[in-house]
């Protein structure tokens, strides 16, 4: 009896694994350039300001002009993020535990490495999105080199579940982090009426027992349906020469031979600017408490302060960024372009109007729902937890005040949402498909099935979350 059971299993998995195989063919062949699904969107969004809320194609161009450059302090913000993470993970230190890390599974089981790598991308995305974005990116050469019949396709989509998944329920979460940050454009608007009353601390929103026990749960779903979809026949792997050139660049350790060389390679200054920079990190943590302390810039103080201290002299802390630069140019070129389409959502009473759309069909019950999806279905235009949340909180908090439900229930819901649908969207995996110079339609069939699977769990999620959380 085990024997057919065992032989009928097999075949479920053989079938599932293909399955993805045959949707990256047809991604593969339709879905184009990320930056020219970037643009695709755009035309989207100006359509929809045209036709659904009404503006004009000038209105709507000059919005979207507008909005171009309204978001550059956030810009920098993932920016300095992306590149520190990348100053951390080439550092001799940890790329020599990443070695270690990605020899770990045996190579003749390709399912461990998608294990391995899936595992410590949803580590990383519960610590910080944009750690988990650049480490997990630089952590599949590694695991290509040390695991050559893991299909890089399936190894990409592992990689990319830390962002599509638990992210924004995890420390640094944008949302609940916003509301955690005094000062914030909803507590102390630029006009109008507060859209909040009171700071929400992350002890009552990140920190919860629902979030915490939803995330683990989606992860490790997500984590089994990618290990299920490695394919059994058409392995796509990659040559030597293509790994090599994949791999980070490490630190020089030569000796100086000036006295500008010298100065170059005192550590001193990197210690300095360490306490510069932590120094008033810990004195906020002391004051004023983790939960008020704890936001966006408080995550990018610390990893640039691990940046200093793995790199350890001033030459290779330059030479990291250098580096981590290339890590963060599609951000750079296309942060502007998804600005733009905030503007146009925001100046043109397109966001206004799809949130009321979407309100209009909510009950106190499905409200959660409702958000879950409005926040997926936004994020395809406006792929920015923190941006979005700005654009969506000022409806979507007085619609829940209005039915009954709690603020933090809205911003769980949001964060959710804003997550499940990076699977389909091509911004995050901008990092990792620049290391591998693969595109993006080359894993949207796996990543595409990890989706469903992920919003099936999630509907589950938001009919039972408690409106009063």
């Amino acid at each position: 009896m085990p024997e057919p059971s065992n032989s009928s299993t097999s075949g479920v998995v053989a079938v599932v694994g293909d399955l993805g195989d045959r949707l990256c063919r047809f991604t593969q062949r339709w879905i184009p350039d990320s930056w020219v699904v970037c643009m695709l969107l755009t035309v989207a969004a100006i359509f929809l300001a045209m036709f659904g809320a009404g503006a004009s194609l000038n209105e709507s161009v000059l919005a979207w002009g507008d909005g171009m450059w309204a978001l550059l302090e956030l810009g920098m913000q993932f920016s300095i993020a992306m590149i520190a993470a990348h100053a951390c993970v080439s550092s001799r230190p940890v790329y020599r535990f990443l070695d270690w890390l990605a020899s770990r599974p045996d190579p003749d089981r390709p399912i461990q490495a998608i294990a391995l790598i899936g595992a410590y991308a949803l580590v990383t995305g519960y610590l910080n999105w944009a750690l988990s974005v650049v480490a997990s990116a630089l952590f599949v050469p590694f695991i290509a080199r040390r695991n050559p019949k893991a299909d890089i396709r399936v190894v990409i989509a592992a990689a990319y579940l830390g962002i599509c998944t638990i992210w924004h329920g995890g420390l640094s979460g944008s949302a609940p982090l916003i509301l955690a940050t005094p000062g914030n454009p909803l507590l102390e608007p630029a006009s109008g009426e507060p859209v909040i009353d009171r700071l929400l601390p992350v002890t009552e929103t990140l920190f919860i027992p629902f979030n915490l026990i939803f995330i683990a749960i989606l992860g490790a779903v997500a984590l089994a349906t990618v290990m299920l979809l490695h394919p059994r026949q058409n392995v796509q792997t990659l040559t030597s020469d293509q790994i090599d050139r994949m791999m980070p660049t490490l630190p020089e350790d030569q000796p100086p031979e000036s006295p500008a060389g010298r100065m170059e390679a005192f550590p001193g200054w990197v210690i300095l600017a360490a306490i510069l920079i932590g120094y008033p990190l810990g004195y906020s943590i002391v004051t004023r408490g983790f939960g008020a302390s704890w936001t966006i810039n408080a995550y990018n103080a610390v990893f640039l302060v691990a940046a200093l201290l793995l790199q350890g002299r001033p030459s290779n802390l330059v030479r990291a960024f250098a580096n981590g630069a290339r890590t963060a140019s599609g951000v750079i070129l296309q942060f502007p372009f998804y600005a733009g389409i905030f503007g146009v959502i925001n100046n043109t009473g397109l966001g206004a109007w799809l949130g009321e759309l979407f309100v209009t069909f909510a009950t106190q019950e499905t409200y959660p729902l409702v958000v879950y999806f409005y926040s997926g279905f936004v994020n395809l235009f406006v792929p920015s937890g923190g941006s979005k949340w700005l654009i969506e909180a000022p409806y979507l908090l007085p619609a829940a005040r209005e039915l009954g439900v709690s603020a933090t229930t809205t911003v769980l819901a949001y964060a959710y949402g804003d997550a499940t649908t990076n699977f389909i969207q091509p911004f995050w995996a901008i990092p990792i498909l620049t290391v591998t110079r693969l595109k993006f339609g080359d894993v949207l069939g796996y990543t595409g099935i990890a989706a469903v699977v992920c919003i099936l769990i999630s509907v589950i999620a938001m009919l039972i979350i408690p409106t009063d959380l």
